[in-house]
């Protein structure tokens, strides 16, 4: 278990906390806020406390350098709606500087600002050492809330760790607990759901839930692989050649750990990928040439449903199909759909899952959606996460 801002005392304090507030933007204003809705709980909580707070976070990809295409300001006007309180902006093409110390320095307790985009600095990504430091020397205590780059080992996740005693917010402890609880004490029996293009993008995550699931559904461009590597005719779908030893080894490896490991028993096809194609339905063992695989079938959608019905938890990482085709949407409708129904613990691990739920009204009906596409896959994987790594044990 890790230290969270409950566990340290935050009157009088300068705290330093990083969050994600990557959003999109279009023409400088800002299109969608849930990420900056999701920090709010820990903002507040510090503020409440008595704690003086300078905010961090990347936005996109300025590589290295400043560019105001890329620019925090619409964050800070955001969160200064969202919490009713100036927001005081640094803007700094390197982030740290005099300016910015001395803000840094006068800031009062309850009083909040907000650092330029972190990624102007190429030494960010490098997880230098010497902007860490200049990070950590604004404040007495770091904060890690962002667990959509707690995967990644950058100075303003990681880095900063070495020099300031380091505690996560509330969004990192509710992705460690529904994530941590589902995969290590899962309500049984325990459905996982895979999807996506590539059995590569998802090796290390069936290696790891092989050891831990009752039942692991497979769907998705991946599922072709699997189907081609025993003996079933795919017709023009994605199959990764390289890898049809690796599904039959991880199909044998599921079979001798007494783990159902499913694939489509049907396909809902395409005569090209594209939103306009002609469609028809095949069998798994007679997809016809020329047909291309690009949403599980009705009889494959119904055997899923009822095997997340019986679950006591499911977590679900990458959609059945081409769901932002609306002829592909089905199966990816229908587990999101089933697992919203369900009475199950239901955990979906962020990226495309979380969009289709989003996209198809299921959010509420979700026990938890995770904030973290690649930092909630590496932890599926069992993988340590650096930004969580770095943080202080209760």
């Amino acid at each position: 278990m890790k230290k969270t801002v409950r566990d340290v005392e935050l009157k009088g304090k300068r705290v330093i906390c990083r969050c994600d507030f990557n959003v999109p933007q279009k023409e400088g204003k800002i299109t969608d806020d849930i990420r900056i809705r999701a920090a709010l709980p820990t903002i507040r909580y510090m503020l409440e406390e008595g704690a003086s707070v300078i905010l961090m976070s990347h936005l996109g990809r300025p590589k290295g350098k400043p560019n105001h295409d890329f620019t925090l300001q619409p964050v800070a006007e955001r969160l200064s709606e969202l919490l009713d309180k100036e927001v005081l902006f640094a803007p700094s093409d390197t982030v740290v500087d005099d300016s910015v110390r001395e803000k840094a320095a006068a800031l009062q307790p309850g009083e909040v600002m907000l650092l330029e985009n972190v990624r102007y600095r190429a030494e960010e990504e490098k997880n230098d050492p010497g902007f860490s430091k200049e990070l950590a020397d604004l404040a007495e205590l770091f904060v890690n809330d962002a667990f959509g780059t707690a995967h990644r080992a950058h100075s303003s996740t990681a880095g900063i760790a070495d020099y300031l005693p380091a505690v996560s917010g509330f969004l990192i402890e509710k992705e460690l607990k529904f994530l941590g609880e589902a995969v290590e004490d899962p309500k049984r029996p325990f459905v996982a759901i895979l999807g996506g293009s590539k059995v590569s993008d998802k090796i290390g995550v069936i290696e790891n839930l092989i050891n831990k699931a009752d039942t692991i559904l497979i769907g998705g461009g991946m599922a072709y692989t699997f189907l081609k590597a025993n003996g079933c005719a795919i017709g023009s779908s994605l199959c990764e050649e390289d890898k049809l030893d690796l599904a039959i080894h991880l199909q044998e490896k599921a079979k001798e750990a007494g783990v159902a490991l499913l694939l489509p028993v049907d396909s809902k096809c395409g005569d090209k990928f594209a939103a306009d194609c002609e469609t028809c339905f095949a069998d798994s063992e007679a997809m016809p040439e020329g047909c291309m695989g690009l949403d599980i079938g009705p009889k494959t959608i119904t055997r899923y449903t009822e095997e997340i019905a019986k679950a006591g938890t499911v977590i679900w990482n990458g959609p059945m199909g081409v769901f932002e085709f609306p002829a592909f949407e089905d199966g990816t409708k229908a587990v999101a759909q089933a697992m919203a129904e369900s009475d199950a613990v239901t955990v979906v691990g962020g990226g495309d899952s979380a969009a289709a739920v989003k996209q198809f009204g299921f959010e509420e009906g979700m026990t938890h959606i995770s904030t973290g596409g690649g930092a909630s896959l590496e932890f599926l994987e069992g993988k340590v996460l650096p930004g969580v790594a770095c943080l202080q044990d209760k």
